[in-house]
């Protein structure tokens, strides 16, 4: 079984930089995983993922200021999110399955209750 954890979140302001974590305690070597976000009033969105291998993809409104990765010896995933906007504030989450597939299109298996990120302007 995994779990997840996220940290990291907070309040910053517009422009500033935040870097979240998310602790994995279980066997996730085998797995995809990737961050969410579900911004007020909106469904969650998948935002990044990345292999086991440290193959990443991001979803269009993420390339250029958010990067993904991970660290499979600690267990440990981290989002990296730069020049921060308004409109990225929203509940930021971990997940992972097996299925990149799953990952982007369905639901995963594996979430954790997530960090909230506020920008300021």
């Amino acid at each position: 079984q995994v779990q997840l954890h996220e940290s990291g979140g907070g309040s910053v302001q517009a422009g500033g930089s935040l870097r979240l974590s998310c602790a994995a305690s279980g066997d996730t070597s085998g797995l995809y995983m990737g961050w969410f976000r579900q911004l007020p009033g909106k469904e969650r969105e998948a935002v990044a993922d990345i292999s086991s291998s440290g193959i990443s993809t991001y979803a269009a409104s993420a390339k250029g200021r958010f990067t993904i990765s991970r660290d499979n010896a600690k267990n440990i995933l981290t989002l990296q999110v730069n020049v921060l906007k308004p409109e990225d504030t929203a509940m930021y989450y971990c997940a992972a399955d097996a299925s990149s597939y799953q990952l982007w299109h369905g639901r995963p298996k594996y979430w954790g209750q997530g960090t909230q990120v506020t920008v300021s302007t």
